[in-house]
């Protein structure tokens, strides 16, 4: 069985082995009429792992990739997710209309992040619809931040803070019971 590791290895490999050959290929290459001898840099193939868990590689020319096989039936790539490990209710954490956290709240979080075991987080906040498209997704972003200020208060990694407005519902605007469950904080938390 083949493990994450040595596929990483064997992708990088894969890599680096394209980059020589793109470095030392073009020895058959015309030289330019004036006798210039054009010096290319020398490129090293980049790496890195998203903060959705996704890895992606990267090609001096701009051209990149997901470094996973799997693929879902639409041909997306199956990253590591990270897992929702934290729901706010809004209504609990902040006043209508208001991007402050109060006191409790404020403390309740610190305790959150303090005890969560993971190497960074996400953090994306939801309305619901009632308000225009352009203030949720602005009010989103403003309680999404106030969460990551949280969090970055007691050294905690945030990777991203997002802001979607009411864009993602996970529940039905049409009653009060629905809205109040769309009003959140979504806390996504990378192992």
């Amino acid at each position: 069985m083949i493990t994450d590791e040595a596929r990483k290895l064997a992708c990088w490999l894969t890599l680096v082995a394209l980059s020589l050959t793109v470095l030392t290929g073009s020895a058959d290459a015309q030289q330019p009429q004036n006798g210039n001898a054009v010096v290319g840099e020398r490129y090293v193939p980049t790496i890195w792992v998203d903060p959705d868990g996704c890895e992606h590689w990267v090609m001096d020319d701009g051209f990149e990739g997901y470094m996973s096989p799997h693929l879902t039936r639409d041909g997306k790539p199956v990253c590591r997710r990270g897992n929702v490990c934290g729901v706010m209710n809004s209504d609990q954490y902040f006043a209508t209309n208001s991007a402050r956290i109060g006191a409790s709240g404020h403390q309740r979080l610190q305790r959150f992040f303090q005890q969560a075991k993971a190497r960074g987080f996400i953090i994306s906040g939801h309305t619901d619809s009632r308000a225009s498209d352009a203030y949720n997704m602005r009010l989103s972003q403003l309680r999404a931040h106030s969460v990551a200020q949280v969090a970055r208060s007691v050294g905690a990694t945030v990777f991203e803070v997002r802001g979607y407005g009411e864009r993602n519902p996970v529940a039905s605007n049409a009653t009060a019971a629905g809205m109040a469950k769309n009003r959140r904080v979504e806390i996504i938390c990378i192992k």
